[in-house]
C-alpha cells in the first residue's frame, strides 16, 4: 500500500483543490495580493520548524537551486494564484466552466518542460494515457453544459486562467528539480516564505494602501481554512508524491480535480453526472490507473 502513497497524495492535493474556489467565494471583495501575501504568510508560520531543520540544506542550496525555489515561488506561489483568483473575479467566481477549461492546459506545459528541463523521456504508453486523461478531465467538466458567451470579461478571465495554468505548469517540472537538493517540506516552507516576500515587496513600493483594506473576521476565518486545506496543506502533500513521481506523471494525477468537483456540485445541488461526464470519469480513472501500475513496476 506505501508504494501507492506518492499517488494517493498527489489525488488528494487535487481533491483539495477542487473545492478551493468555493472556498474563496467569501474573499471576492478583497485584493488578489493581499489574499496571497496572508495565505502564505500563515503558512509560512506554520513551516518554520521544518525550514529551522533543514537549514543546513537550505544553506548550501546551489544557484541552480535557488533559481528553481525563486521560479516556483513567483509563477507558483504568487503568479499562479494571482492570475487565478483574478480569473475567478471576472466571472464573479460562479461561471467557472471556462477558466476550468484552460486548466486543463496545465499539464501540456508541465509535461513539455519535464521533457526538456528534466530530461524525462515521454513513451508512446504515456503520451496515449496523458492524451486520454486531458480528454476525461475535459468530457467531465463539460459532459452537461457547452462552454459559456465569450463576452468581454470572459475574455478577461480566459487569459488570466492561460497564465496561470502557464505559471503552476511550469513549477511542477521545477519543483522537481528543488526536490533533488532538498526535503519536500524545505521546498514547501520556501515557496511559502520567499512568496511572502516578494508579495510583501511588491505591496510596500506598488501598492502599500491595501494593507488597509478591512477583513471581517469570516475572511480572516476562511483563509485559516484554506492555508489547512486546499493551500498550505495540499501544497505539502502534492510536494511529497511530486518528490517520488515523474513530473510528467505527477501532473495527470492532478486532473482528479474536476472530477471530485462536479461530484461535490453533485451532492450539493443534487445535480447527477450525464453520460458524457460519466464517460470522461471512466477515461480519466483507467488512464491513471494504467499510470499509476507503471510506475509502480518501474
Amino acid at each position: 500500500m506505501y508504494k501507492y502513497a506518492p499517488h494517493l497524495a498527489v489525488i488528494f492535493a487535487a481533491l483539495l483543490w477542487s473545492v478551493d474556489a468555493l472556498l474563496r467565494q467569501s474573499l471576492y471583495a478583497l485584493p488578489a495580493l493581499l489574499i496571497i501575501t496572508i495565505e502564505h504568510g500563515v503558512g509560512t508560520l506554520i513551516f518554520i520548524p521544518f525550514l529551522k531543520k533543514y537549514w543546513n540544506d537550505i544553506k548550501g542550496l546551489l544557484q541552480s537551486g535557488w533559481i528553481s525555489i525563486l521560479w516556483i515561488s513567483l509563477l507558483g506561489g504568487m503568479g499562479g494564484t494571482y492570475f487565478y483568483t483574478k480569473a475567478l473575479s471576472y466571472v464573479g467566481y460562479i461561471d467557472l466552466s471556462i477558466v476550468v477549461l484552460l486548466q486543463k492546459l496545465q499539464p501540456v506545459f508541465a509535461m513539455s518542460l519535464a521533457a526538456i528541463i528534466l530530461k524525462e523521456k515521454l513513451s508512446k504508453k504515456y503520451i496515449l494515457l496523458a492524451f486520454l486523461a486531458i480528454i476525461g478531465g475535459y468530457l467531465v467538466t463539460f459532459g452537461k453544459n457547452s462552454v459559456p458567451n465569450w463576452d468581454d470579461n470572459t475574455l478577461i478571465a480566459a487569459l488570466f486562467a492561460l497564465l496561470a495554468a502557464f505559471c503552476w505548469g511550469s513549477s511542477t517540472a521545477v519543483a522537481k528539480k528543488a526536490l533533488v537538493s532538498l526535503h519536500y517540506s524545505a521546498v514547501t516552507g520556501l515557496r511559502l516564505a520567499v512568496t511572502t516576500l516578494i508579495s510583501l515587496i511588491i505591496i510596500i513600493i506598488f501598492n502599500f494602501e491595501i494593507l488597509n483594506v478591512d477583513i471581517s473576521l469570516n475572511q480572516w476565518s476562511m483563509i485559516i481554512i484554506i492555508v489547512l486545506s486546499s493551500g498550505t496543506f495540499a501544497l505539502f502533500i502534492y510536494y511529497y508524491g511530486l518528490n517520488k513521481l515523474p513530473a510528467s506523471h505527477t501532473t495527470l494525477f492532478e486532473l482528479f480535480w474536476p472530477l471530485s468537483a462536479v461530484i461535490i456540485d453533485w451532492i450539493r445541488n443534487g445535480e447527477p453526472l450525464a453520460f458524457m461526464q460519466l464517460l470522461g470519469a471512466a477515461f480519466l480513472l483507467l488512464s491513471t490507473t494504467l499510470l499509476t501500475q507503471e510506475n509502480s513496476n518501474e
